[in-house]
């Protein structure tokens, strides 16, 4: 199950202006779980319900803030994984106004848990990771 694009404001960041101006940033978000239980079923209580789980990440962005993007993408997962029938999931978080004084098209970072494991210390995250 794919939810891709879900956009919300977050006042995430390491500077001042970005805690007091806030941004957008956009979620991507891959779950794995069984999904023939609802194939079979037709109903929605067999499987996740990508709306709540829309709302739960857009209360994570709007959230209290945190310093880097590798934080928010941990928090992510988390509420991805909150339901037990989720075996794993991977979210990208997308900062498009990073503060780079270039001209770019996006930074993005990429969390990816199993259900049950919680890394020691930080979040698993892609190479090249940007705050």
């Amino acid at each position: 199950m794919a939810l891709t694009g879900l956009r919300a404001r977050g006042r995430h960041g390491v500077f001042a202006h970005e805690r007091r101006d806030g941004q957008d940033f956009v979620v991507d978000a891959v779950l794995e779980l069984n999904l023939s239980a609802a194939a079979r079923s037709d109903d929605l209580a067999d499987t996740v319900d990508y709306g709540a789980l829309a709302q739960r990440l857009a209360a994570t962005i709007t959230g209290p803030p945190v310093n880097l993007i590798e934080t928010l993408a941990d928090r992510l997962v988390g509420q991805c994984l909150a339901d037990p029938r989720v075996r794993a999931a991977t979210v990208t978080v997308h900062k498009p106004a990073a503060p780079i004084p270039l001209d770019f098209t996006d930074v993005a970072v990429t969390a990816r848990r199993t259900a049950g494991h919680r890394p020691a210390s930080h979040a698993d995250v892609s190479p090249g990771a940007a705050r």
